[in-house]
């Protein structure tokens, strides 16, 4: 939602978080705590989450936060059981999106990690451009393993990894992922992929071959980062990931009405209403 040029009615944006919160998904990510000057189309997400409907949701409700402010407003909502962050091993990155430094993210993550405990919520840590990045930062497996170090250190449990701004094919995905596993096996990795789709079966493949067994999507691979000051790619397509799992004969556990009902709204649900 937040990439998209308009802003999406809250009935519409009610209707489409309801339908997949029934869906069987693992988590479900409700909205973010943002700046609403920047990113306008999240401004209601506090306004909405009342309204939803959780009375037969299997799914954990996560909520994105970028700072300690955000975590502890996220901390007091009862529907809410993960609070995500958007770490970076990229200087640039972080001055773009979150307008810090790595050493304050780092001072970030601490504070977010205590709000988390203390409100029994899980904290979800990504790092974004994990796999490289376009501003000329440094960048290299070692540096990964170093950071990746210092988060579990702190008490970091999840980690997904997001290459956001560039595309990655599948024997990057397979080097950091049978890298960073073996290496830290108490942290569950996932894999949050910004992608045109092209070669998205290889990509998941490979991802799943090394021991990620969790992947972000989105229906109909909408979205991207807007404060990347690079051009964005799309999202790894949920209908992807599951036609990957029917064909490994990997169980998804999805109610199948409900996702179709799901892929039909996410038209309607993301389309200008003025166009």
């Amino acid at each position: 939602m937040q990439s998209l040029d308009f802003v999406i009615p809250q009935e519409k944006k009610i209707k489409y978080l309801n339908t997949l919160l029934n869906v069987g998904f693992d988590t479900v990510e409700l909205g973010s705590i943002v700046s609403p000057k920047l990113i306008p189309q999240m401004a209601d997400t506090l306004e909405l989450l009342p309204k939803l409907d959780y009375s037969s949701t299997r799914s954990n409700r996560m909520m994105l936060v970028v700072n300690k402010k955000g975590a502890e407003i996220a901390s007091g909502i009862e529907q809410i059981t993960h609070i995500s962050y958007p770490f970076s091993v990229s200087p640039t990155f972080l001055k773009l999106n979150l307008n810090t430094t790595i050493e304050k993210s780092m001072e970030t993550v601490a504070d977010i990690l205590e709000i988390c405990y203390r409100s029994n919520k899980q904290p979800v840590i990504y790092i974004s451009m994990a796999f490289g990045n376009p501003y000329g930062d440094e960048w290299n497996m070692e540096l990964m393993k170093e950071w990746v170090g210092k988060l579990k250190d702190a008490g970091v449990r999840i980690l997904p990894l997001s290459n956001v701004a560039i595309e990655i094919d599948k024997d990057l995905i397979a080097s950091m992922f049978s890298t960073m596993i073996p290496a830290f096996p108490e942290v569950e990795f996932g894999m949050h992929l910004h992608t045109t789709n092209k070669d998205w079966y290889a990509n998941v493949e490979a991802a799943y071959q090394h021991g990620v067994r969790r992947l972000d999507g989105v229906i109909n691979g909408y979205g991207g980062c807007p404060m990347s000051g690079e051009e964005m790619l799309g999202n790894l397509n949920t209908e992807n990931i599951v036609t990957f799992m029917e064909q490994n004969n990997l169980p998804a556990q999805l109610d199948k009405a409900a996702f179709s009902r799901a892929m039909m709204l996410a038209s309607f649900t993301f389309s200008n209403p003025i166009t």
